[in-house]
């Protein structure tokens, strides 16, 4: 049974689905995870605590599936790391506002999204959030006996991110009628494997002057 402050949460989102963040009522998140509404703020604060609540959560669980991506063997973590954020951030609005920075007006936008800072409630930016995948990345290499060069891992995983950030942004067109058997899979995200795949290929292949490589 989840706890009463995942419970709220759940009901918060829930109630996203169907209302703009500016007309989701306390009282109704509390009813919806049928507790009082001195539970919901006590555990958040205010709207403003719950916003930053559903942010960080959708954050985390991000962060733990990149983590799961990244685990993968025989080089198909990049790969496995740009399917989970198109799956992610097509799921989630909060997680593509997240990765993309794009917040339309009915989500959740906590004030001064860097406060909190000193206590560890700060929303991260998507800027950080790549840096967090980077980090992720580096780790991820860290357990192999004869491990890759972390740093070209890192960019690859980089460029991945990135790209799959852009067909989140910007989907493909959706599959033609006819052939709907043969291309509608949009959780696989099977159409991005081989643009990916090439683009990962040409970007690391391109030498430079300097000591690294860059991304287009």
């Amino acid at each position: 049974m989840p706890s009463a402050r995942e419970a709220l949460l759940d009901s918060a989102q829930s109630a996203l689905r169907t209302l703009p963040w500016t007309s989701v009522r306390m009282v109704d998140v509390a009813a919806g995870a049928r507790v009082s509404r001195q539970t919901l703020y006590n555990e958040f604060g205010s709207k403003d605590g719950l916003a930053r609540a559903l942010i960080r959560r959708a954050a985390d669980g991000y962060l733990a599936g990149v983590e799961r991506a990244l685990g993968r063997t025989g080089g198909e973590g990049p790969l496995e790391l740009a399917r989970w954020t198109v799956r992610a951030a097509r799921g989630d609005v909060l997680v593509k506002a997240l990765l993309t920075g794009v917040r339309g007006d009915h989500l959740p936008a906590p004030k001064g999204p860097g406060a909190g800072r000193r206590t560890g409630t700060a929303l991260p930016t998507p800027s950080e959030v790549l840096r967090l995948v980077r980090d992720r990345a580096l780790a991820a290499r860290e357990g192999e006996s004869s491990p890759r060069d972390p740093a070209e891992h890192a960019l690859t995983c980089e460029i991945a991110f990135r790209l799959a950030l852009s067909y989140a942004l910007v989907p493909a067109d959706p599959p033609c009628p006819s052939r709907r058997a043969q291309c509608a899979e949009p959780d696989s995200c099977r159409p991005i494997t081989p643009m990916i795949t090439n683009e990962i290929d040409t970007s690391l292949s391109v030498e430079t002057t300097s000591s690294r490589k860059t991304i287009p």
